[in-house]
């Protein structure tokens, strides 16, 4: 074989390699630009008031799909746990009312509801694919639940409050909440606002357009 015979053929090879690295470049592009961000979910227990917050933004790529989505929902028979999500709409929708289902099962039992409801997310082959990440909370317990089976109750503050936050935006807003909940002079409702605000400043898939659910806890008589 020639010696422009070899130069041809190496340039094909190295032609070919180039085309399929732009393939898979492009294809990494537009399954970036496709992934859907959604959203910052915050929860501030303090003193007797337990709040749960969350933006409205949906966005796809560089683009805002929707401002004013609402991802927190009242469940239970007397809409006594709030629930937040983050992820597919379609898939928390199923965790809805799979999680309503135990609670009907186990009335103000939320611990052992959400634990049997990751157990079955874990467990289930059809659950397993699901999307979504979740903050349920009512008048006694806080909680994270994760696709990985995790049932997560966060640490508490020296003041006696505590905080969890998820979405795109969760870790500004945790820091911030949490940097704001030892303020004496600050109730749970005020610190969430607050601190959405910043996750809202600073991460843009969340905005401030923002619905709020709180339980003003009654506490128990002497």
């Amino acid at each position: 074989q020639s010696t422009w015979g070899r130069t041809k053929e190496l340039a094909r090879v190295l032609m070919l390699r180039f085309a399929g690295q732009s393939v898979r470049v492009g294809a990494r592009f537009f399954a970036t630009q496709n992934e859907m961000h959604a959203t910052t979910i915050l929860s501030v227990r303090k003193g007797n008031q337990v709040v749960l917050i969350g933006d409205g933004q949906v966005s796809q790529g560089d683009n805002v799909m929707k401002s004013n989505a609402k991802k927190i929902r009242r469940l239970g028979p007397k809409n006594q746990v709030m629930v937040g999500f983050a992820g597919s709409t379609a898939d928390a929708m199923t965790f809805y009312e799979r999680l309503e289902e135990k609670l009907e099962k186990h009335p103000d039992q939320l611990l052992r509801s959400c634990v049997e409801l990751a157990r079955d997310w874990r467990g289930d082959k059809v659950l397993r694919k699901l999307n979504a990440v979740m903050i349920v909370a009512d008048a006694q317990t806080s909680l994270m639940l994760t696709g990985n089976g995790d049932v997560i109750e966060p640490e508490t503050q020296a003041c006696g409050g505590s905080v969890l936050a998820i979405g795109s935006g969760g870790l500004i807003a945790q820091a911030a909440a949490r940097a704001l909940v030892d303020i004496d002079t600050l109730e749970a409702e005020e610190i969430a606002k607050r601190a959405m605000k910043i996750a809202g400043d600073m991460c843009v898939f969340t905005n401030h357009n923002v619905t709020i659910e709180k339980i003003d806890i009654v506490p128990p008589q002497q």
